[in-house]
């Protein structure tokens, strides 16, 4: 039986915070320092580089690729962890591209995330072979897949309204025009219940360090179809990627199955850390997970559309059809998040006007849920954002 209670318990939330902002960068779980002062003091101080063996470092990418795997849906070896989410789009585009080598469009929609579109965009000028990004409206995807599409591009969830794409319908759609599907899962993996192999998925990408809760610059993952593994040529020719990296060939031979995914070295610490992140999912059913998310978010509406009349809900009206965060229009948003914070009520902002706020039930009660409803309708009635010092933009938002 998935214990809530038991779950917050595992995260180091400071007194006084209301913390709605999981779905930009998850909490930090209480086990994570006592990992990273042993990684640092038990394994790389007295191991030094026999750590890569005796520690098992080196096998830390796909030890939690498949950890991950679990909570996406992916079999076992289809997953693997390291590098950015922008080195993943890159590598899943380009392969996907090489798989259509007749086709020249990549499909994407304006409710990506941008980091995901310069990729494609950066990769698709740097080849030079005609290719073009298409990008419509999110409600315009699946009338815009046809045999003209070499790779549909989509994150699940919509970063700023929370917009959740059908991942089963599109990515059949794409099938059936012969395109192959990327899936960036940014803000779905850990939020709510996902199934790769049963959509049948040709690529997923996403970071850890939202739902996943794995810190700040935690490494991101790919997944590939293992049907489809033995056929990708991975653009990024890592070393570690090599069949042999320590045979030291000069010709590049992509390692087995998922391996040929890896690029760079592993950040071991930071894996670490990661790895110690995962534990609180150990005991968690993603559909209970689920059902309390909606909960959350559906309490947090009722009760700011109940106080406050000046906000304009943005996220879809059908819990159903909203991932796990909540956002409103206001048009002192950035005032008003900054006001919130101050008063110990931390979600997030994104231009030109939209307040957003995350829901994890692995530490979010419904208790804090009103709180902050309570918080944000306050500051609205009273004018409590209109001050210059909640004005003043900040390097991040």
């Amino acid at each position: 039986m998935t214990d809530f209670e038991a779950s917050r318990a595992r995260f180091d939330l400071p007194e006084g915070v209301t913390y709605l902002d999981g779905n930009s960068l998850g909490p930090m779980p209480k086990s994570a320092v006592e990992r990273a002062r042993q990684t640092i003091a038990d394994e790389w101080g007295p191991m030094l580089i026999t750590g890569w063996n005796k520690a098992g470092w080196m096998n830390l990418p796909g030890q939690l690729g498949d950890r991950i795997g679990r909570l996406i849906g992916a079999p076992a070896g289809s997953t693997v962890v390291g590098d950015t989410l922008s080195i993943k789009v890159y590598q899943a585009v380009a392969s996907a591209l090489e798989l259509r080598p007749s086709r020249k469009t990549v499909l994407s929609d304006n409710g990506n995330f941008p980091s995901d579109l310069y990729m494609a965009d950066g990769l698709l000028r740097s080849l030079g072979q005609g290719h073009d990004l298409k990008v419509v409206d999110p409600e315009a995807v699946l009338d815009a897949i046809d045999e003209s599409i070499a790779a549909v591009m989509l994150t699940q969830v919509d970063y700023r309204s929370g917009r959740l794409h059908d991942i089963k319908k599109i990515t059949e759609k794409a099938h059936a025009a012969g395109a192959i599907m990327i899936w960036d899962l940014a803000h779905s993996a850990g939020a709510l219940p996902i199934d790769l192999t049963a959509c049948n998925a040709d690529f997923a990408v996403g970071c850890t360090y939202k739902y996943l809760n794995g810190g700040p610059g935690a490494p991101a993952f790919i997944h590939v179809r293992p049907d489809l593994i033995d056929q990708v040529r991975p653009a990024l020719s890592g070393w570690l990627g090599h069949a042999a990296p320590f045979a030291f060939d000069l010709d590049y031979r992509p390692g087995d199955g998922i391996s040929r995914m890896r690029v760079g070295t592993p950040p071991v610490i930071q894996m670490a850390v990661l790895d110690a992140a995962l534990d609180a999912f150990d005991d968690i059913s993603m559909e209970a997970l689920r059902a309390r998310s909606i909960e959350l978010s559906e309490r947090f509406i009722s009760e700011v559309e109940a106080g406050c009349k000046q906000v304009e809900l943005v996220s879809p009206r059908d819990p159903q059809a909203r991932g796990s965060q909540v956002s409103f229009r206001f048009a002192e948003g950035y005032a008003a998040m900054q006001a919130l914070i101050a008063r110990g009520v931390i979600g997030d902002f994104r231009a030109p006007d939209t307040m957003r706020f995350g829901f994890c039930p692995l530490y979010n009660t419904l208790e804090e849920v009103s709180h902050a409803a309570a918080e944000l309708c306050d500051i609205i009635a009273t004018d409590g954002w209109d001050k210059p010092a909640f004005k003043t933009r900040k390097a991040v938002t």
